[in-house]
């Protein structure tokens, strides 16, 4: 069983900045894809970015160039770094790990973008 908390987030203003992270517990396979996705209010959940064990990344259009990525396999962490934030961007982050066919979601972090 594997257990991820997600932390980091909070109100911010357009163009400012955040960093989520997500603390991962359990039995960690060596061998995974870590996420975060996000749902807002009456939309269905998306991918935002990915990372695999070896560091390999992709992102979702809306947002590349302005988040990013990153792990470390050591501490079994991951975050996400947000800079350039737009109201858009509001909505409930969760982190995900998929590891042998079985996936894991935290409870999720509010990040809410507004002036």
């Amino acid at each position: 069983q594997v257990q991820l908390v997600e932390s980091g987030g909070g109100l911010v203003q357009p163009g400012g900045s955040l960093r989520l992270s997500c603390a991962a517990s359990g039995s960690i396979l060596s061998e995974n894809i870590m996420g975060w996705y996000r749902q807002a209010p009456g939309k269905q959940r998306e991918v935002v970015a990915r990372i695999n064990n070896i560091g390999s990344t992709n992102y979702a259009d809306s947002v590349r160039g302005r988040f990013g990525i990153s792990r470390d396999n050591v501490k079994s962490m991951m975050y996400l770094q947000m800079n350039s934030l737009k109201p858009e961007d509001t909505a409930v982050y969760y982190c995900n790990l998929v590891a042998a066919n079985r996936v894991y979601w935290g409870q999720g972090t509010q990040v809410t973008v507004s002036s």
